[in-house]
């Protein structure tokens, strides 16, 4: 049972996404965004659970190595995008971070077939735990707290994230030039 449960818990990663996903189109009340909020704040502590149960039980899977950081992006991707309507995020910060995004994971491919194992790197996961506060702020209700300009805390802890956003895909880059040399 502990070999499958990392899995199973990015498995409910990804059932929280969709979930969010249908909620955020919902009228956004008071009640509703702190719903999202509470899915969104679980879904995003689950990286780090099935992570550490993995580690912990030496559970660590093939599959969960490829679904793990799948679950993580569609969660952001998923809260970048529904946000845009809802004007907490520019779109084009959301086309930015999730630019990167594909890039890196293309360039993980790509450095996989020539045998290359690519952990993910300190910066990544700053910029990770950045992008969780950042959304999780801006997914959360105006006016529940009396915590002036939340969203705008929120928005600038997700200027943060895109800056470490962009910095750790050029560290990515960098670091793996010698994939695009082989060629």
């Amino acid at each position: 049972m502990m070999r499958h449960l990392p899995n199973l818990i990015t498995a409910l990663r990804f059932l929280l996404t969709g979930l969010l996903a249908v909620l955020l189109t919902c009228e956004s009340t008071q009640a509703m965004d702190f719903f999202c909020c509470c899915i969104f704040s679980l879904a995003a502590c689950t990286d780090w659970v099935d992570g550490y149960v993995a580690r912990r039980y030496g559970a660590v899977t093939v599959l969960g190595k490829l679904l793990d950081p799948l679950a993580d992006k569609l969660l952001v991707a998923t809260a970048l995008i529904m946000l845009i309507p809802l004007e907490r995020i520019p779109a084009w910060v959301s086309l930015v971070i999730l630019s990167r995004e594909m890039l890196v994971t293309g360039l993980r491919g790509i450095a996989s077939s020539s045998g290359i194992v690519v952990a993910a790197s300190g910066l990544g996961k700053i910029k990770s735990i950045m992008q969780y506060i950042g959304l999780g702020i801006l997914i959360f209700p105006v006016g529940l707290l009396p915590i002036p300009y939340l969203h705008e805390i929120g928005l600038a802890l997700l200027y943060i994230a895109l800056i470490l956003t962009v910095w750790s895909g050029f560290d990515y880059f960098y670091k793996l030039r010698g994939v695009f040399l082989k060629e």
